[in-house]
């Protein structure tokens, strides 16, 4: 018996030794001529003019036919920085950058990376005069195909980029229907190898440059009822460093996680003050949805709801914070909060639990199909319909040309950023 034991734990060490582990990590970007002082900012009509449809004449074997590009932001008090995403259909590639001006050309600079595996590499391009700049920095820019051209080179890992990528402007971005691009655990999952963990604020404020227009966070409670945003029933390697604290986190006070446990990036196990914080003061997302557990009471999660809803208000920032209902219980838990037929709320239970409680979205799960009758039905009655968790890409592509829904819940929201803006 001793034996047979000890055999299974040389395999046990064995197996783990060679288990493979994965990383995305970013390459170095610096790029000497981008740093130099004489850089200048982007002017807000020269970024919004940048916006758009674009042909990708080289490097379409590698990242689609045509790319999206959008610009975000990410402000901390007076600080501002804005950012370029290019979201592309292969593989779900996206290349997020920094733009200047240099002299008569504009310089971008930035890194690629696809989500359906662990590629990466340096991105850069330029605009010359001759290219776009003139139309782009002229007092009322008229942009129209082939008018902007961003010739550019990528390469892979940290190398020096020498593979060609030329994009040409083919039209402005969709701009019709209003619709959610919403990002499953803060903005994406940390097994998808992104630079910042799920549920942290730091993906808070990543978000934005993977294409979202809000995030959904999962809502836990700590033993001394502090909401903070965690995923999983327990403290795991998969979401945090190693640190020898075993349970969940319902069983330590938020001054001890907060000591004790770092999240997989090192960033601490945030609340959910500090989550709002980032998206009504740092950043330009419109929405956030709490998912919140199964027999955990509400009343904390109402306040802080209340509270920051109040901050975006005061701060001008249009922003509908939810409470989802995922359940039956938490239904039941719901209707007990004073008022609850007026407190901003997202049921993923039946168009008829979502009148019930006068919900503002009603948010099945995608594999119940298009449902555009339910969904026309739920407009008819003045509210919103999502679909969660969409990451399969077909799906997402049908959703978006074929369905009615208002918002889609993804991993990918580079993705769903790419067929909503691609539209005609």
């Amino acid at each position: 018996m001793k034996n047979r034991i000890l055999i299974i734990w040389l395999f046990a060490i064995w197996g783990s030794s060679c288990r493979k582990t994965y990383e995305a990590p970013l390459p170095d970007t610096n790029w000497p001529l981008f740093n130099d002082s004489a850089g200048q900012t982007l002017p807000a009509s020269v970024r919004h003019a940048m916006e758009g449809v674009y042909r990708i004449r080289d490097g379409a074997p590698i990242f689609g036919e045509e790319a999206i590009l959008k610009w975000s932001y990410l402000a901390h008090g007076k600080d501002t920085s804005f950012y370029l995403s290019f979201f592309c259909s292969t593989d779900i590639a996206f290349i997020i950058s920094e733009a200047k001006i240099f002299g008569d050309s504009i310089l971008v600079n930035g890194y690629w990376r696809k989500m359906l595996n662990t590629q990466t590499g340096i991105a850069r391009f330029t605009i010359s005069f001759a290219g776009g700049t003139r139309q782009l920095l002229s007092p009322s820019p008229v942009i129209l195909p082939d008018s902007i051209l961003l010739n550019g080179q990528f390469g892979t890992g940290s190398s020096s980029p020498s593979r060609k990528m030329v994009l040409s402007y083919l039209r402005p971005l969709y701009n019709g229907t209003p619709f959610e691009i919403m990002a499953h655990r803060g903005g994406g999952r940390t097994s998808d190898l992104l630079p910042v963990a799920e549920n942290s604020v730091g993906m808070i404020e990543f978000a934005g440059r993977l294409g979202a227009t809000g995030v959904e966070v999962d809502t836990q409670l700590t033993l001394d009822s502090i909401p903070v945003l965690y995923h999983d029933n327990t403290l795991n390697l998969r979401l945090i460093q190693k640190d020898g604290l075993v349970g969940s986190v319902g069983d330590y006070t938020y001054q001890q996680l907060n000591t004790f446990v770092r999240l997989t990036d090192g960033e601490p196990i945030p609340t959910l003050r500090e989550a709002l914080d980032a998206v009504v003061y740092n950043t330009a997302l419109r929405f956030v949805w709490l998912d919140t557990k199964d027999g955990e009471p509400l009343q904390q999660i109402r306040q802080i709801q209340a509270e920051y809803i109040r901050k975006a208000a005061a701060a001008g920032r249009s922003v509908e914070i939810l409470i989802g209902i995922p359940s039956q219980t938490e239904e039941n838990r719901f209707r007990e909060l004073p008022d609850y037929e007026n407190i901003p709320s997202l049921c993923e239970l039946s168009p008829g639990d979502a009148q019930l409680i006068n919900s503002r979205v009603w948010a099945p799960r995608w594999t119940l199909g298009l449902q555009n009758e339910a969904v026309g039905q739920v407009h008819a009655a003045g509210r919103k319909a999502f679909a969660w968790t969409l990451d399969v890409p077909d799906y997402i592509s049908q959703f978006i040309s074929n369905g009615n829904f208002d918002g889609i819940l993804s991993d990918y929201s580079p993705l769903v950023a790419y067929y909503y803006y691609d539209r005609q």
